[in-house]
């Protein structure tokens, strides 16, 4: 296991961690001289036009530490992840550029997606007893796989509109999808698990507290974390899959959608409205979970401190149903009821305190504003660290 960690773990997440340090401030001056930025419009939060180039430079630090992993071990089942991952930053970085339709991105993304799928040869095959139900039929995972996977990838770039909140997530989410893989012998997942860590935390801490640093992670970027989490529930939950040998009370379904839970219920939540109003479930909008707190007077970081938090929350509750001995079925009727209550209904309650004023909406306004920290002591230290990489000002 020492070993593992070493060359699974360790090595790939400093190779990452360090080539994505280093590209950084590369891609944000080639982003500012080329003027790919983010321009500010009525929904959309920046009041400034921000570089958006963060995906290229996360997947260059991927690759790194994916190639420095290929030194002492063999992983040759991440090459069909690393092609769709390639596929998928191109048309997401497309999307950044020349704003493409829609319609165009979903049918790419589905393609790529069944890329994925017979590349690799893994699929959403096996329910794992839950109900009683165990391996199914390949045309109903296949189509299983598709809705998921577009889902999930659509609910990362969904999420991604305030600072630190998609990267955050998805630190989180490959964080614990790598604690599954780590228990389980799947060094290969391990692998991209801890490229993913040491690829975001650079890119989350410029996001954040950078000021003239600053760059957006961009479709390009939300795109690409969302084929990789993807991949990840996709190898958690395929017949076969070395998480079942862990316990066969150990709920792989409930465990998969507590990671996922908030940015794929609040995705779930925004599109069912858009729909009912007879609007494109794809037509942009500020009716988020992210945008409530921002309207409750949250800065960004504590909205996205405290949207991981109820993710962490549903998570917390799995683990402690399934250390209870409680079933698969309750394990995931925990889950669902949490992941329910803590998007659906707590916007829903929110937006009637808003109407309505109550004590408990003003409540709200006041922890909000706590959550405004000045740009002094280890913010402005953070900030200062973060702007002095040779970053022109253009």
């Amino acid at each position: 296991m020492i070993s593992m960690f070493v060359k699974a773990i360790l090595l790939p997440f400093v190779m990452a961690f360090i080539a994505t340090k280093w590209i950084f401030p590369k891609t944000l001056n080639i982003a500012l001289e080329k003027n790919i930025v983010d321009n500010p419009n009525a929904r959309k939060l920046q009041r400034t036009p921000v570089p958006i180039l963060g995906g290229l430079t996360i997947f260059f630090g991927m690759a790194m530490g994916i190639a420095c992993s290929m030194l002492f071990g063999d992983y040759a089942d991440i090459f069909p992840v690393v092609v769709s991952m390639i596929l998928i930053l191109l048309i997401g970085t497309m999307d950044d550029i020349i704003d493409l339709s829609p319609t165009f991105r979903f049918a790419v993304e589905i393609l790529i997606v069944l890329i994925l799928i017979f590349s690799s040869g893994a699929s959403l095959n096996d329910f794992h007893g839950l109900w009683g139900f165990y391996e199914v039929p390949m045309w109903f995972s296949l189509m299983l796989t598709i809705i998921a996977a577009v889902g999930m990838i659509n609910a990362i770039n969904l999420i991604d509109g305030i600072d630190g909140l998609s990267s955050g997530f998805c630190i989180m989410a490959s964080s614990l999808f790598g604690i599954m893989f780590y228990f389980a012998g799947n060094s290969s997942m391990l692998v991209l698990a801890a490229v993913s860590i040491g690829a975001l935390i650079p890119f989350f801490f410029h996001n954040v507290f950078g000021r003239t640093s600053k760059m957006f992670i961009g479709d390009g970027g939300t795109l690409l974390m969302g084929i990789i989490l993807s991949t990840f529930v996709i190898r958690t939950l395929t017949h076969g899959t070395s998480c079942a040998s862990l316990n066969p009370n150990l709920g792989l379904i409930p465990f998969t959608i507590a990671v996922m839970s908030i940015p794929v219920f609040d995705t779930l939540r925004v599109m069912s409205i858009r729909m009912l109003r007879g609007k494109s479930p794809f037509s942009p909008d500020k009716t988020h979970l992210h945008h409530l707190f921002i309207e409750m007077g949250f800065s960004h970081i504590g909205a996205t401190v405290s949207i991981l938090t109820f993710n962490t929350i549903i998570v917390a509750c799995w683990w402690l149903s399934y250390r209870l001995g409680c079933s698969i079925e309750w394990q995931l009727y925990i889950v669902l009821i949490l992941a329910v209550a803590m998007t659906f209904v707590f916007y829903k309650f929110m937006k009637i305190q808003q109407k309505y004023s109550t004590s408990i909406w003003r409540m709200m306004r006041v922890i909000g504003k706590v959550s405004h920290i000045e740009r002094k002591g280890i913010f402005l230290w953070l900030q200062n660290v973060m702007d002095g990489d040779n970053i022109k000002v253009i």
